[in-house]
């Protein structure tokens, strides 16, 4: 089933295999994507579907070094060659709308951009700044009612410009401990006022942005990814955190989103996703489930085979291997990453991976 063509009322694709979202770090200038980008992503058109790395809506969303952002022009033009480039080959591309909130440096940041998050309480630990090298995370400004309809305001127009730029839709990045989780989980969100306090409040911002977006551009372009046991970036699992899934996944599902795409990073050494709520997740969310955890060809396929998944996402496996359609069918090894090169400048461990005979021709 894994090579076979998908279609539902939201997605049309080649195959089911998803390239997931993955941080690399190559906008060197101003954040915006560039051809290096437009080559890499090109490489993977293999997949039936791209979700780009996490792509800031906002100047203060880009918390980490040379990530790329979607709220200007040039960030646009820069996004249309990678757009072109991905559908040169037959597959489709969602850009992650990411906010990295309280996960960020300033030094990372443009000139007049700053560090938010739902309180004022910084991420603990220390973070890469191309500037002045490891530092610890900075504060975060806690956000008013005014700061965050901005932050609902900024995805939209993001939405509009992914649109612009020929994508095919966004995916909202409510995972890995960025803004949309830090308002979800209940380890960071500790307000006590209509985005927090109780389940329905920490799934509120979750839900403001997926509403808006949806009205927007259309709910055939708007997927969402979530990470209930995750444990990046300071957040963890906390009690009464399947039932405030499974009541986000139902208002999700209620806005016929184009799919739900869970994080399970078990293989990872993140505590493992039940796999009856899973069934769960899905089942309350009722449209396309994309599952995902350190999957190979074999363990992809059964998930399809079990109804486990509508699509499956791998990751790094793509990091090394462009081809890696092309080497899952014909059964070759695969290449191994360089971690060394994962957030570098350049093309070395990025662009410079070597295809296999049947990816060249």
């Amino acid at each position: 089933m894994l090579f076979q063509t998908f279609t539902s009322p939201s997605l049309q694709l080649k195959n089911r295999v998803v390239m997931a979202p993955m941080t690399r770090s190559r906008a060197v200038e101003r954040n915006a994507p560039n051809a290096l980008m437009a080559e890499y992503y090109g490489q993977r058109a293999g997949a039936g579907l791209i979700v780009t790395e996490g792509t800031s809506p906002s100047p203060d969303g880009l918390g980490y070094a040379r990530i790329p952002g979607l709220f200007n022009a040039e960030q646009v033009a820069g996004w249309r060659a990678v757009t072109d480039a991905v559908h040169a080959q037959g597959a489709k591309i969602f850009v992650q709308l990411m906010h990295t909130g309280r996960v960020a440096h300033v030094a990372n940041l443009p000139a007049g951009a700053k560090v938010v998050g739902p309180t004022a309480a910084p991420l603990a630990g220390d973070m890469y700044t191309d500037a002045q090298g490891m530092q610890p995370h900075s504060p975060p400004q806690a956000m008013d009612a005014q700061a965050i309809a901005q932050a609902v305001d900024e995805f939209v127009k993001s939405a509009k410009l992914a649109v612009e730029a020929g994508f095919d839709g966004v995916e909202l990045h409510a995972a890995n401990g960025y803004l949309l989780e830090q308002f979800l989980n209940a380890n960071v969100n500790t307000r006590d006022d209509a985005y927090g306090g109780s389940a329905d409040k920490r799934n509120r911002l979750a839900i403001d942005v997926a509403r808006a977006t949806v009205a927007a551009i259309g709910a055939d372009k708007v997927g969402i990814r979530v990470s209930p046991y995750g444990v990046f970036n300071g957040t963890g699992a906390f009690d009464g955190v399947e039932a405030q899934y499974l009541a986000l996944a139902r208002e999700l599902g209620a806005l016929k989103l184009a799919y739900l795409h869970l994080v399970d990073h078990s293989s990872m050494g993140a505590p493992a996703v039940p796999a009856a709520f899973k069934t769960q997740l899905r089942t309350a969310f009722g449209g396309n489930f994309i599952a995902s955890g350190g999957l190979d060809r074999q363990s992809a396929e059964q998930v399809l085979t079990d109804g486990r998944g509508d699509l499956v996402a791998f990751g790094r496996a793509w990091l090394a291997n462009p081809d890696l359609i092309e080497r899952m069918k014909a059964g070759l090894p695969l290449n191994a990453p360089d971690p060394s090169t994962f957030y570098t400048p350049g093309a070395k461990g990025y662009t410079d991976y070597p295809q296999s005979e049947a990816a060249t021709a």
